[in-house]
């Protein structure tokens, strides 16, 4: 009889994942596939019940960082997150010790900080965007720009 909520969980578990397509319930429809095979074999439920557990979390733990990296990759990045790795120009100067700097992107002026808190960017200094913390970009000189200046 537990073949059957077993086999039922299995169909709910695909029926989630093809309804949000968000990879979060194929790794337990993988745990219920494999407890489903065990309960026809006639092992008991709590054999059953560790073997979805089990299958569940190593599906989960080895194959969605290579799933997110590979599945994901057409995501469209909007707002901040689209600005890492982008060139601005400094328009004021960046000194963290001082509290100061602004960056233009876009047409848009930001508050700006140096990755490397010893670092100074004179005004329009070309640099790129590493991260955003807050309101603020992290930013930095390319090593080959940084190289040509010296």
């Amino acid at each position: 009889m537990s073949s059957i909520y077993w086999l039922i969980c299995f169909i709910v578990m695909i029926g989630i994942e093809l309804g949000t397509l968000a990879l979060t319930t194929i790794w337990f429809a993988g745990g219920a596939l494999a407890a489903f095979f065990l309960s026809l074999s006639g092992a008991g439920i709590e054999a059953q019940l560790l073997v979805f557990v089990a299958v569940s979390f190593l599906l989960l733990f080895f194959t969605r960082p290579w799933a997110a990296r590979y599945l994901n990759r057409r995501t469209v990045k909007t707002n901040a997150e689209s600005l890492v790795g982008r060139t601005a120009r400094i328009t004021e100067e960046v000194n963290n010790r001082l509290g100061t700097g602004t960056a233009v992107v876009n047409g848009q002026e930001w508050t700006a900080r140096a990755l490397d808190d010893a670092a100074v960017y004179p005004e329009g200094t070309l640099t790129v965007i590493r991260e955003i913390r807050g309101v603020k970009l992290m930013v930095e000189v390319e090593k080959e720009k940084e190289q040509e200046v010296m």
